[in-house]
């Protein structure tokens, strides 16, 4: 953009340039005109040259106005560019806060999950502890019981023994 601004100041200064070496300078006096045949038409160069300035100081301040305009209107163009790149930039962080969100939601889900597996396995050792409690106390009642058979048993075997006859001893 800069260079086409360049290349319009080139264009503007090789036009004074022109126009000041067609303009009859204060030093070099007039020439008389020329009359130049053209397809038999009879043309002054002092008139065309008059008319050449009458055109460009008619147009040229136009032109030269449209150029400014257009120069202005370019630079508005970046400037617009520029917060059109930063809006996206903000919508984008946007987009990706949103992501973000996302992740920690999952992530909360994820850990209440595993506080609900945590509970559980205390829960389930709590139980087994229990269990083995129990187990231990029943085993040692069955031991118990076995024991208390096997004396009651014995006594039994005892009792008989004591209860069979005995034959009496000779003295």
């Amino acid at each position: 953009m800069e260079e086409e601004g360049r290349e319009g100041e080139g264009a503007e200064s090789q036009d004074e340039q022109r126009q000041s070496e067609d303009a009859p300078s204060e030093q070099d006096p007039e020439p008389p005109p020329e009359p130049v045949l053209e397809d038999s038409i009879c043309v002054d160069r002092g008139a065309v040259e008059r008319l050449t300035e009458g055109l460009l100081s008619h147009y040229l301040p136009d032109l030269q106005n449209s150029k400014r305009v257009l120069q202005e209107l370019t630079q508005n163009q970046v400037i617009l560019l520029e917060t059109l790149d930063q809006e996206v930039t903000k919508f984008r962080d946007c987009n990706a806060l949103l992501d973000l969100n996302a992740l920690f939601t999952e992530a909360k889900i994820y850990h209440n999950k595993l506080v609900n597996i945590r509970k559980e396995m205390i829960m389930l050792h709590e139980k087994t502890t229990k269990l083995k409690k129990k187990a231990l106390k029943l085993q040692q009642q069955k031991q118990k019981d076995l024991l208390e058979k096997e004396q009651q048993r014995e006594k039994e075997l005892e009792r008989e023994r004591q209860l069979t006859a005995k034959p009496a001893k000779h003295s």
